[in-house]
């Protein structure tokens, strides 16, 4: 099910959607470099958002605005008015 506050941010087409992650942050030197390694020091959430695109796209012979993602019009999943 969409969840009501991501419906705004999802692509008509392929339906992707925000998705949630974590930015690490890590002190020390890397190994490569002489140090003892790299420790992770905290994580905090972070959410990654799709490149979506507001553009016209011809659905049953009507020109309509569809907010896009930009792996699906360079897929050529929609088609552009002439």
């Amino acid at each position: 099910m969409i969840q009501p506050m991501t419906k705004g941010r999802r692509c008509s087409v392929c339906n992707k959607g925000p998705i949630r992650g974590q930015q690490i942050t890590r002190r020390g030197l890397a190994k490569k470099h002489g140090g003892v390694g790299r420790k992770i020091t905290g994580r905090s959430a972070r959410s990654y958002n799709p490149n979506l695109q507001k553009i016209r796209v011809v659905e049953d012979g009507k020109t309509v605005r569809r907010k896009v993602c930009t792996s699906c019009i360079r897929l050529g999943r929609v088609l552009k008015p002439a």
